[in-house]
């Protein structure tokens, strides 16, 4: 209660039935299609292969980004959206998960409201409040209240930030058979066993969001709990969620047993408080992180607004058809080639580095990219129509050296991350 508040834990049996059958049938569809994948993330300059393989299902054009890796959503069911499934059963699967998306966004709406009535209410009930607390506590309102005025900001309406904070745009699948791993990380606070996953903070997410985790071991009869350890710590055979305070081994951790439809809340600030893990069983298991990806830089409609921005600066001529930069300022070709380095790096190479495996559910991300691919060709252009600008004799030395050196950075920069993404 004191460390863990903000950790909500529902069994199976809360859920309904029918959602548990959609949501557990197009799990194991996805995986009788080979749709989850390892992913190569990048941790400190290095790369390394995920031990748990991933599929990303969420809103049309949204991506998601942790270990220096975007992930493409295989869009789910959207209305205004002409999606092709590869068949009916990927299209039933996804389905499934954007029904059980929005039965969970309503539990965290749900659990959110609660914890907000549970917190007034214990407030009223304690006649004597820690006096520290409660100067600390006016000092934050102080604070808050003096940035909302500086800004001009009412404070956000409660209603519209809980559903801004619950509202998942994307669901990171995970899939991992414990007994192909011939080697799991030990985990190294608490003593709890064996890790699929180490301790760490879900990144690239809206501030103080919501995070929902559906668990799905598939436990059969050969799977039944061990009584070995059953007195010391927790059951090896048992897959659990495990959570600590970050950067405090101190406090207790937390291992809470996930069975079959089991799914659990962290809410509000939890994920940037605490750290989590997963501790593995002996069955496989799949499980589906719903999140608020913070998409303010990953969809297309995004990515696309930036080409448009950046291909302002290239005109055609009406008779020769002859390509030109309209203008040569130093901040409006530094802004061009920092995009076209966007392009590059984060969409097109992330997308095709992964190879084609989003074919397998739909070719929805073909098209866009295409253009995209259009757009980065001009961007090239762009690129050449600069180098031969400033070769040019009557150039202004010192307006030349100028657009030299900031350009000269962005081009560096592009070559150095050229010869990362070959070694990728």
């Amino acid at each position: 209660k004191t460390r863990y508040s903000k950790l909500i834990f529902r069994k199976s049996d809360t859920v309904p039935e029918e959602l548990h059958q959609m949501v557990q049938g197009g799990f194991l569809t996805l995986r009788k299609h080979n749709c989850f994948f390892q992913d190569l993330v990048r941790i400190k300059g290095k790369d390394f292969v995920t031990p748990v393989s991933r599929i990303l299902i969420g809103n049309p054009g949204c991506t998601y980004k942790y270990l220096n890796t975007r992930l493409f959503t295989v869009p789910w069911p959207t209305e205004g959206y002409d999606i092709k499934y590869c068949s009916s059963q990927i299209y039933d699967a996804c389905k499934a998960l954007i029904r059980l998306n929005d039965y969970l966004h309503v539990e965290a709406v749900k659990a959110l409201q609660g914890q907000n009535l549970f917190e007034t209410k214990e407030i009223k009930d304690t006649t004597v409040i820690d006096r520290e607390q409660e100067l600390a506590t006016s000092l934050v309102q102080k604070v808050s209240a003096a940035k909302d005025q500086s800004s001009g900001c009412a404070p956000e309406d409660d209603n519209i930030s809980l559903k801004n904070r619950t509202s998942y745009n994307v669901t990171l699948l995970n899939y991992m058979d414990p007994l192909q791993m011939p080697y799991l990380k030990q985990e190294p606070y608490f003593g709890m066993g064996n890790m699929a996953v180490s301790w760490h903070h879900d990144e690239n997410l809206v501030e103080r969001s919501a995070v929902a985790v559906y668990s799905y071991s598939c436990e059969g009869s050969g799977m039944e709990e061990s009584n070995e350890q059953k007195l010391k710590g927790r059951d090896p055979a048992v897959w659990h969620v495990g959570l600590k305070v970050a950067w405090d081994i101190e406090t207790p951790g937390l291992a809470i047993p996930l069975h079959q439809g089991d799914f659990y809340l962290m809410l509000d600030d939890l994920n940037m408080t605490h750290q989590h893990c997963v501790l593995a069983g002996f069955s496989p298991r799949f499980s589906s992180t719903h999140r608020v990806a913070d998409c303010s830089r990953g969809t297309l409609e995004y990515i696309f607004g930036q080409c448009e921005l950046a291909l302002q600066n290239l005109q055609t001529d009406c008779d020769s058809m002859a390509l030109s930069l309209k203008s040569l300022e130093t901040a409006v070709i530094k802004q061009a080639e920092e995009i076209h380095n966007e392009v590059e790096f984060e969409w097109l190479r992330q997308f095709w580095f992964q190879g084609k495996r989003y074919l397998k559910c739909t070719d929805w991300w073909l098209k866009p990219m295409a253009k995209l691919e259009e757009f980065w060709r001009k961007m090239e252009i762009m690129t050449s129509l600069v180098l031969s600008e400033v070769g040019k004799e009557e150039q202004i030395e010192e307006q030349r050296n100028e657009t030299i050196s900031c350009f000269l950075l962005v081009l560096t920069e592009r070559q150095k991350l050229r010869k990362e993404w070959t070694a990728r």
